[in-house]
C-alpha cells in the first residue's frame, strides 16, 4: 500500500498517507457518531422534530441531504451559526441544548453499535495499543453514548471538541488526544466518518479510515481519507491491520 495523490479542497494536491507507513502501530482514535455507532438517525430524528416546532424551513421537514450538508459532524456553534443566522447565540444555544436532552432520551433505545466494532476494540486490547475517542459531540452525549456500547473501561482518554480551542475540521481535538496518549501521529490511525473529522485527522498528521456509515464515499475521499470501510467487519481493514502487524 503506497501513497498516493490526493486533491484537497483549497486545490493543492496532498499525500494520501498509507496505512502500511504506521508499523508499528501504537495508538488508535476513534470518532463517535457514526463511527462507534450509527447515531446518526438518532440526531436527525431529534433535530427534525424540533425544527418543525420552530417553524424552520416554513414547517417542511429537514432531509436527510439537509442533515448532511448542514449538520452532520460539525461542532455545535457552527451548526447553530448555519441554521439560525439571524438568532440570538443565547436562543440558538437553547434551541441545541434542548435538541441534545431529545437526543440523550433516545440513545438508550435506538442505540446500535457499527457491526464488527467490538471485535475490533479486542485486537486494540489485546496489543495493548493506547486508544482514545475525539469527538465534537457535548461531553454528556459522548459518555453516555460511550457507556451505551459498553467500552467506559477501553479508552484511556476522552478529548471533546469544546473543550479545545478549534473544534474538529480543525485539527486541535486529535493533537490534544496524541499528547494525553503520548503518542506519535507517525505510528497511529484515526477511524472516522464525517467530512470535518476526516479533515480534522488528516491535518494532524495521521491517516484516516473513513466509515461510509452515513455520508457520501467520494466526499470522504476529497476529504482525504486512506480507506473507505463500510464497517469493522470490512476485510480490507483486516487485511490492512495483518499488513501493518508484518511490516517490520
Amino acid at each position: 500500500m503506497g501513497r498516493e495523490m490526493s486533491i484537497s479542497t483549497n486545490g493543492h494536491t496532498s499525500e494520501r498517507k498509507s496505512l502500511s507507513e504506521l508499523a508499528p502501530l501504537e495508538a488508535v482514535l476513534f470518532d463517535i457518531d457514526g463511527t462507534l455507532c450509527d447515531s446518526d438517525p438518532i440526531h436527525y430524528h431529534a433535530f427534525r422534530e424540533l425544527l418543525l416546532e420552530v417553524g424552520y424551513n416554513n414547517g417542511v421537514p429537514i432531509t436527510e441531504d439537509d442533515f448532511v450538508e448542514k449538520i452532520s459532524g460539525k461542532h455545535n456553534d457552527d451548526i447553530g451559526k448555519t441554521l439560525f443566522p439571524d438568532w440570538d447565540p443565547d436562543k440558538a444555544t437553547k434551541f441545541l441544548d434542548d435538541k441534545e436532552a431529545m437526543f440523550r432520551s433516545l440513545v438508550p433505545e435506538w442505540l446500535k453499535a457499527v457491526s464488527g466494532l467490538h471485535k475490533l476494540c479486542k485486537w486494540i486490547k489485546d496489543r495493548g495499543l493506547k486508544c482514545a475517542a475525539v469527538t465534537n459531540a457535548p461531553r454528556p452525549n459522548a459518555e453516555l453514548m460511550i457507556s451505551i456500547l459498553g467500552l467506559t473501561d477501553f479508552f484511556h482518554v476522552l478529548v471533546v471538541g469544546s473543550e479545545c480551542e478549534r473544534a474538529k475540521p480543525f485539527p486541535d481535538p486529535y493533537l490534544r488526544a496524541l499528547k494525553e496518549l503520548d503518542a506519535s501521529p507517525e505510528h497511529t490511525v484515526v477511524f472516522e466518518d464525517s467530512v470535518s473529522g476526516i479533515k480534522a485527522g488528516v491535518a494532524a498528521g495521521m491517516p484516516v479510515v473513513g466509515l461510509t456509515t452515513r455520508n457520501p464515499e467520494q466526499l470522504l475521499m476529497d476529504a482525504g481519507a486512506s480507506l473507505l470501510i463500510k464497517d469493522y467487519e470490512n476485510p480490507k481493514l483486516w487485511a490492512a491491520l495483518e499488513e501493518i502487524e508484518k511490516s517490520p
